[in-house]
């Protein structure tokens, strides 16, 4: 079985700025992470190649060159190989310029390992520099393969896989044969640490890196040619006050109570 991981190099959000005149992030002097749900998505293809080692599991990232050191993260996490597709013409793609162009490295792999589709792809829910979890399920569409999102549970059996999609009421489980994409969010697993072994391994190993013109794509489906969203405005939300102070000089749950209208009705809420 072949499994394909796609993850991403992200900036800590809690150090992200904005540029105002282009509305991209700012990355340089800001750390960068592995995506934490591409940790997830990551763990769960290698839980299932601990559980049949003729899996295969590839890792897919698109960037600039520093994102190799994901890559190699998740090689020495277990990962058998990786690629990095960069290219300054993906400079600047949206959500459906980067599905677009991450399925056709897809494609391109996939056919330099001489297989039709890999039978399962892997991604996290979402990046948290963008949290828009529009890519994995824009990867889908390209290939025209089906796509199961949320995933918190996963089992396969044959060449069949059963999930259990995360919704605002529990779970609905959901079923489909390969070729399949799937996404993942937190409750699905605990990722694993690297080795010390396998970081030592993964330091000397040479990741291909892939331009445009390699895996065929078309100029005007890439970059800020290839996409529609043009962000409007950006602005830092104002800062909000502190909530409610109440005093309560002993257990009288009815004082607080009271003390609660109170300030409600101050606040023209009530």
């Amino acid at each position: 079985m072949g499994i394909l991981v796609c993850v991403k190099q992200v900036p800590d959000t809690a150090e992200v700025k904005i540029d105002p005149v282009k509305h991209t992030v700012i990355r340089a002097g800001v750390p960068n992470i592995f995506n934490p749900f591409d940790q997830n998505a990551l763990e769960a293809a290698l839980q299932l190649k601990d559980a049949d080692k003729e899996v295969k599991v590839t890792l897919l990232s698109m960037g600039p060159d520093q994102a190799k050191d994901v890559l190699k993260e998740g090689l020495a996490m277990g990962a058998d190989d990786a690629y990095l597709v960069s290219d300054r013409k993906l400079g600047g793609s949206d959500t459906l310029a980067t599905g677009y162009a991450l399925a056709q490295v897809v494609k391109k792999v996939a056919a330099e390992k001489g297989i039709e589709q890999f039978d399962i792809i892997l991604c996290g829910k979402q990046a948290i520099d963008g949290d828009t979890a529009q890519v994995g399920p824009q990867i889908a569409c390209e290939l025209g393969i089906p796509q199961i999102t949320y995933a918190r549970d996963l089992k396969v059996e044959g060449n069949k896989v059963t999930v259990q999609q995360e919704n605002e009421e529990g779970y609905i489980v959901t079923e489909a044969q390969f070729p399949v994409l799937i996404t993942a969010v937190k409750d699905l697993n605990e990722p694993r640490f690297p080795t010390i072994r396998g970081t030592m391994k993964a330091k000397r190993r040479e990741i291909p890196t892939l331009d445009a013109a390699a895996i065929e794509a078309d100029d005007a489906q890439i970059g800020l040619n290839g996409s529609p969203t043009k962000v409007r405005k950006i602005f830092t939300p104002a800062q909000r006050s502190g909530g409610l102070v109440l005093k309560v000089e002993d257990d009288n749950a009815q004082a607080l109570v009271d003390q609660v209208v109170e300030k409600l009705s101050e606040a023209k809420i009530l």
